[in-house]
């Protein structure tokens, strides 16, 4: 593995606390250094889909999470050197407020991702309502922990020149750190909002004009030169390279029980379920399947009514609640996904995917009233918004499901792997993340068909994840591949049993 003589510059954008704006301002930074032709390697810290998502389309390649929970700090450092390479500069966006993690120590913040990468910090400032106390707020930040490296600041939601002059005053005085800009209120109709934050990108029609918008913001009211400057200024030489060796020589990434070789000639597709309905996954996790040497062929129960020839198949998560309807009406493809089941094809599925393998999605039309078929519900004064509405999915798990107008699951997951299945050892230990508005309304299953007790999470019920049928896996936890190494390997053998099986009597 080759390493550059220097780590590329990079900065983190945080804030206070999750929804100040650092998600727009980051995209607006993104995007308005990339039409200067400066190459972006964007991150999103922690476990997040749809910000990542955005960024990705903002900085024109993929966005990669790094995450210290899910991963050890090895590979999370590995991550980034490996894929900021070929980029002029990193930006990483933060979650929640700097400091919080999971526990009082800190483990998991951003605060900690920003030091484990020797990135300074940029700070997004909400001042609405509020003057001298940012400055107080911003100064006990700075001391809190001195080997963070704040070094400068963004004002967000200023209410005009006068208010911006008092807070830059008192932050350049109090606190002699730089203001890189000032933004002012931004409208709502740029970067509509659902319950998980801001909505994905893929599913929104505008998302082109939405980042052109946050574009044109950035370099209004941001001094992108001053920053991009800065953050070259602070960037580190050697220490986190040196480091990076070290751990890699000690095996960054363990070997799984099972190392996998591929003859070229046998190599297994694996469909991966991807559209606007199903879009949560990890490049991460589509890459190293690749790289194991699986085939990637992209499927959409919304616009294929028949299932191309594949070994596997991956369903990630996503809204499926908004695309009931449309999911319903693809009676083929459902039919041909539960006849490819039953056949024995190895089917694994997370959160919104788990969903879609129940028999059932119920949808109270005055929470969700925008399933495609249904926009029209809830506009007419003349349509009973309390209407109930049962979407018929693939009747491959006895699961039917609900949702609810809050979140019925949200954090980190840690599981214990306590029974035989298709695709985890007994007594592994598995760290995830679940963030659901379902919940089950009816479920039938035996004990020994729930692989995952839950250490840590809610799981599907009662603690348990990990529903299975022969080689079906539905679960509520999500993963990334580089913390869990065994779930691409056992992906593929399973894929690669299944060919063997079947290449002669393909479906």
């Amino acid at each position: 593995m080759q390493f550059n003589e220097k780590q590329i510059p990079g900065l983190v954008i945080a804030g206070l606390k999750g929804g100040t704006g650092k998600t727009v301002i980051s995209l607006g930074i993104a995007a308005a250094w990339r039409n200067l032709d400066i190459r972006i390697a964007p991150f999103k810290k922690g476990p997040d889909y749809i910000d990542a998502g955005w960024l990705a389309q903002a900085a024109g390649r993929p966005c990669y999470n790094l995450d210290t929970f899910l991963c050890s700090t090895s590979q999370v450092k590995q991550s980034f050197i490996k894929n900021s390479s070929l980029a002029d500069i990193a930006l990483v966006e933060g979650n929640r407020g700097l400091y919080d993690g999971i526990d009082t120590d800190g483990h998991t913040s951003t605060a900690e991702i920003a030091k484990l990468l020797n990135l300074p910090v940029v700070l997004v400032l909400d001042c609405t309502k509020s003057t001298r106390t940012m400055a107080a707020l911003l100064m006990g930040c700075i001391h809190f922990d001195p080997h963070v490296n704040i070094m400068g600041v963004i004002l967000n939601q200023v209410a005009g020149k006068r208010h911006e002059g008092k807070v830059r005053d008192n932050v350049e005085r109090f606190c002699n750190i730089p203001v890189f800009g000032s933004v002012p209120k931004l409208s709502a109709d740029d970067f509509p909002e659902r319950h998980m934050g801001l909505i994905p990108s893929a599913e929104h029609a505008l998302a082109i004009q939405s980042i052109e918008a946050a574009a044109k913001v950035a370099k209004s009211c941001i001094d992108l030169d001053a920053l991009y400057k800065a953050s070259i200024k602070f960037s580190t030489s050697h220490t986190l390279y040196e480091a990076l060796e070290k751990d890699y020589k000690c095996s960054a990434f363990p070997h799984t029980n099972y190392p996998l070789v591929i003859n070229i000639d046998d190599k297994p597709t694996i469909g991966i379920i991807r559209d606007s309905a199903f879009q949560f996954y990890y490049p991460d996790n589509l890459e190293i399947l690749e790289q194991k040497g699986a085939v990637l062929k992209f499927i959409s129960p919304l616009t294929q009514t028949h299932i191309p020839e594949v070994d596997a198949i991956y369903m990630g998560g996503g809204f499926p609640e908004t695309h009931a309807a449309q999911l319903a009406e693809n009676v083929s493809f459902r039919n041909e996904l539960k006849a490819l089941a039953q056949k024995g094809l190895p089917i694994y599925a997370e959160c919104g995917g788990l969903i879609f393998l129940g028999r059932s999605l119920t949808l109270n039309l005055v929470h969700f009233p925008s399933s495609k078929g249904n926009e029209h519900l809830g506009k007419n004064e003349n349509v009973n918004t309390d209407e109930t509405v049962v979407y018929p999915m693939a009747d491959i798990l006895p699961l039917t499901f609900g949702l609810s107008p809050r979140p019925v699951g949200h954090g980190y997951t840690e599981v214990r792997v306590v029974n035989e299945n298709p695709f985890f050892e007994v007594g592994e230990i598995i760290r995830g993340h679940e963030f659901r508005y379902s919940h089950i309304i009816d479920i039938e299953y035996r004990e020994e068909e729930m692989a995952f007790s839950m250490i840590r999470g809610k799981g599907i019920m009662a603690k348990k994840d990990g529903f299975f049928k022969d080689n079906v896996f539905g679960t509520y936890t999500h993963i990334l591949a580089s913390g869990t190494p065994a779930w691409s390997d056992a992906i593929i053998r399973k894929a690669l049993e299944y060919k063997k099986l079947h290449s002669s009597n393909p479906h």
